[in-house]
């Protein structure tokens, strides 16, 4: 069967299923290029307030295909360069993605898979779902922003242990560290998800876009230049029409319904 990304619509949220069935959900070119151009769709369709990504069947996604990865030792070193550039771009378009994204994670994430939820905004996994940096585990190092994702999120010790043993840790771990927003029972964690995500896509969009962007330029500012951005985020936004709808609700204890 042939790896693929599927797009389906539930209500205002985009869901994006890794569809790789036969080796539990294993990422590969096709799907990150698939998953750059959904985001691009995506982005430009007002009817589209979130994203959830998850993966088919018990899995979310098994990382990269061992099998393609061992083929690709007997190419150029060039060749790999430009299948995890492939990665590395979804990676940022979700990080650059206005709208939120959401991880519906159910059974393993692992290697590259892990790196992918991380790059979420936000994570619901079910409870027995697993987290593995399985990379150190086949003599290979992370890609896909996982050593950022960690290390902005985690202690270094934890974040060490995590790239260096390749040990598996569980969803109710990582909802103790922060990391793992919402946990589900087993086969609920996609339903969980676009239950927060209508949440968030009765928010304004414009709103959302500033708080995103905000927090992804955090690490690299000083206090100074942070709150100079959040000034003219504000400003912006107050001068936006939802602001205006979002206001007189409040006042009038009405449900907004913001544009």
């Amino acid at each position: 069967m042939t790896a693929e990304l599927r797009s389906t619509a539930e209500g205002r949220t985009m869901v994006l299923t890794i569809s790789n069935p036969e080796h539990r959900n294993a990422l590969g070119p096709e799907i990150y290029a698939a998953g750059v151009e959904a985001l691009n769709v995506a982005e430009s369709n007002p009817d589209v307030r979130s994203v959830v990504i998850t993966g088919e069947g018990g899995s979310f996604s098994a990382g990269g295909n061992l099998q393609r990865l061992q083929a690709n030792r007997q190419q150029p070193p060039e060749y790999q360069a430009r299948s995890i550039e492939g990665l590395h771009n979804w990676i940022e378009a979700i990080r650059a993605f206005p709208k939120p994204v959401i991880a519906a994670v159910e059974g393993p994430a692992a290697g590259a898979g892990f790196s992918l939820a991380l790059s979420c905004d936000m994570i619901v996994a079910a409870k027995d779902a697993v987290f593995v940096m399985a990379y150190i585990n086949v003599a290979l190092s992370p890609d896909g922003g996982a050593s950022w994702s960690l290390s902005t999120a985690l202690p270094r010790q934890l974040v060490t242990e995590l790239l260096m043993c390749g040990e598996r840790i569980s969803a109710q771990r990582l909802h103790e560290l922060g990391v793992v927003n919402r946990l589900a029972d087993e086969g609920e964690a996609l339903s969980s998800a676009l239950a927060m995500a209508e949440k968030l896509n009765a928010r304004a969009p414009n709103a959302l876009a500033s708080a995103k962007e905000l927090l992804n330029d955090a690490p690299n500012q000083t206090l100074p230049q942070q709150l100079a951005q959040e000034r003219d985020h504000f400003v912006k936004n107050l001068h936006h029409a939802n602001a205006g709808i979002g206001i007189s609700a409040f006042l009038t204890k009405q449900k907004p319904q913001y544009e």
